[in-house]
């Protein structure tokens, strides 16, 4: 058997039904007996970067792995930016680079390169996945493949990536004599786990003003529907993570919103407030809990769930004091709390789901003076009129700075909608080809939000849903500029701009007629007279569809907040007064 032949089949044996990539010399022969088989589908896109954003959201929408195939060199190296995606946000993804033939490997050689295009991949992406292995011998194949597919999967998930040189890949093998990977034992739960629980158990118990934080650990646990059932039977107000926010629809009764650097107040004052803090499959990093992680939560007892143990050792560098750690997968964690919630009497919280409510309805993000802009388009109000209109099995992606911020303030989530981004890595340019992976992951309709800058950073994957007729809806919400650095630079620099719009050296584009090259129609709304009905026309289209969302180039992400402030205290600052009477904790003023 061809080792490429054996390589597809292995695929095709995970459940992965496309991968992502573009063909090179050190690939073509896996290329080739994918393209065999009528049982997987291999997608060309136009850059490896894009190959590996829409391996990440296809492994998202699928709850399977996602896998990226390129060449040698500066293909495996256009990868890294995606795999970092996939890596912080825990997601399994497979990529396949091809290598020189083995005897063109420099090995301990000191000479720079020796097989043309040779790059040392596996040592380049070892400190971004989880596994990296160069193959080098046909002996090792089956046993590299099968020892990457498990840790993708396992534990805490995330990236592998398998190198395999091109002789290696036209090599005739006979899988069954090969070495194959038998996985480790799997670990019994913790000793201490019923004590742990017994712990929070108490503390919940005790609890007058508590809030349960969700984070995307449950989902890549599979255990979302376990989370319902905790946080129903317990009544608390839950205030998820950015990766977490459609697990619960916005209109849920326990649903405060988010909480943190970039979100709307009422989370942020809620859980500030609080005296019990339950964080399960979060790694609460500093865009949640502020720069200064001592004064996060400060007047709360906090358990923490993580199944990373580096996780919850780095609260102690922090200086976060965490009551109760537990190191646990979280099926395991529910599985044992669960039943014990069964008979659980629930507490009379009224007080708090009082000032919950009075934060709720005193703090909303889209204010009433926004309808009222005249020029361009709010977009607080856009995302409210998109809510309306957004059906409920969307499947959304949005990109990173301001209009990830606009949307994970004012989206509005209800049914079984998702919202996707590459929330930690946050780079410029993921929302797009990640729609691709996505449309081919679903059928669910697929909405692309995007900023102009990050738009161009793939804009040429336009080719990739036009050559599939993909039924992507991309908003580009464009501003002309950079927006968040130049409210940074208004923050920091007195608004002294460098290349951040057309005035400082940042050249603008026209959105419609690069779509129109692609053969893909557009729209443009320019003001909110025109945004319900290009709104719903955009959703309405059957196939690709680019609509030009035009902001205005000062618009800024509010609220957001200042460097050296807790998370309640956000700007635009409210008045000292106003903020102490949503105090229930001591307040800290900015030293």
């Amino acid at each position: 058997m061809k080792a490429s032949d054996y390589i597809a089949q292995f695929l095709v044996e995970q459940g992965v039904k496309h991968t992502f990539g573009i063909t090179g010399g050190c690939i073509v022969h896996t290329l080739d007996s994918l393209a065999k088989r009528d049982d997987i589908k291999h997608i060309p896109v136009k850059h490896e970067q894009a190959a590996a954003m829409a391996a990440d959201a296809y492994s998202r929408v699928t709850n399977n792995i996602g896998v990226a195939l390129t060449t040698s060199g500066p293909g495996a190296t256009n990868l890294l930016t995606g795999t970092c995606c996939s890596y912080y946000d825990s997601i399994p993804i497979i990529s396949i680079t091809g290598q020189v033939p083995t005897g063109q490997l420099k090995r301990d050689s000191k000479s720079r390169q020796i097989g043309f295009q040779e790059t040392d991949v596996a040592n380049i992406f070892k400190f971004v996945t989880k596994y990296s292995s160069l193959v080098d011998t046909p002996d090792t194949l089956r046993y590299e493949l099968e020892k990457a597919a498990y840790l993708a999967r396992s534990g805490r998930p995330g990236p592998v990536l398998i190198d395999i040189c091109d002789d290696i890949q036209r090599a005739d093998i006979n899988p069954e004599n090969l070495k194959s990977f038998t996985p480790p034992a799997e670990e019994v739960s913790s000793q201490d786990l019923e004590a742990r629980i017994q712990q929070s158990l108490d503390l919940i118990k005790n609890s007058k003003r508590p809030v349960v934080i969700l984070g995307g650990g449950i989902r890549a646990g599979g255990a979302i529907e376990k989370a319902k059932y905790f946080v129903n039977k317990l009544g608390f107000p839950v205030a998820p993570t950015w990766g977490a926010m459609d697990y619960i629809p916005y209109d849920h009764p326990l649903m405060v919103g988010s909480f943190g650097v970039s979100s709307e107040r009422a989370g942020n004052f809620v859980v500030q407030n609080s005296d019990l803090v339950i964080a399960l499959g979060t790694r609460l990093d500093t865009h949640e809990i502020g720069p200064n992680a001592k004064t996060f939560a400060r007047g709360a007892k906090k358990i923490v769930l993580d199944i990373d143990e580096s996780e919850l050792d780095k609260y102690k560098k922090l200086g976060l004091e965490v009551d109760v750690p537990i190191c646990e997968d979280i099926n395991r964690f529910f599985d044992k709390i669960n039943p014990q919630l069964k008979d659980f009497e629930k507490i009379d919280l009224r007080e708090w789901f009082n000032y919950v409510e009075r934060v709720k309805t005193k703090y909303p993000i889209c204010l009433p003076e926004y309808a009222d802009q005249t020029e361009n388009v709010n977009p607080y109000v856009f995302m409210r009129e998109l809510s309306r209109q957004s059906g409920n099995d969307d499947v959304i992606l949005s990109d990173c700075g301001g209009n990830l911020i606009w949307t994970m303030q004012g989206l509005h989530l209800r049914g079984n909608q998702r919202l996707i981004s590459a929330f930690n890595h946050s780079p410029m340019g993921y929302s797009f080809p990640a729609s691709i992976g996505a449309a081919f992951g679903t059928k669910n309709p697929i909405t692309c939000i995007t900023g102009d800058g990050g738009f161009e950073m793939n804009i040429q994957e336009l080719a990739t849903i036009q050559y599939n007729k993909l039924p992507v809806r991309i908003f580009v919400m464009n501003n002309h500029g950079h927006g968040i650095i130049k409210q940074t630079l208004r923050t920091w620099l007195k608004g002294n701009y460098t290349g951040v719009d057309s005035k400082t050296g940042l050249a603008d584009v026209d959105f419609e007629a690069v779509a129109n090259a692609y053969k893909i129609p557009s729209l443009r709304i320019s003001n909110h007279s025109e945004l319900s009905g290009k709104i719903e026309e955009t959703l309405n289209h059957t196939g690709p569809v680019l609509c030009n969302v035009q902001i205005a180039p000062e618009q800024e992400m509010l609220p957001k907040l200042v460097f050296g402030r807790p998370i309640e205290d956000s700007a635009p600052l409210l008045s000292r007064q106003e903020f102490n009477d949503n105090m229930l904790v001591p307040p800290i003023e900015k030293p």
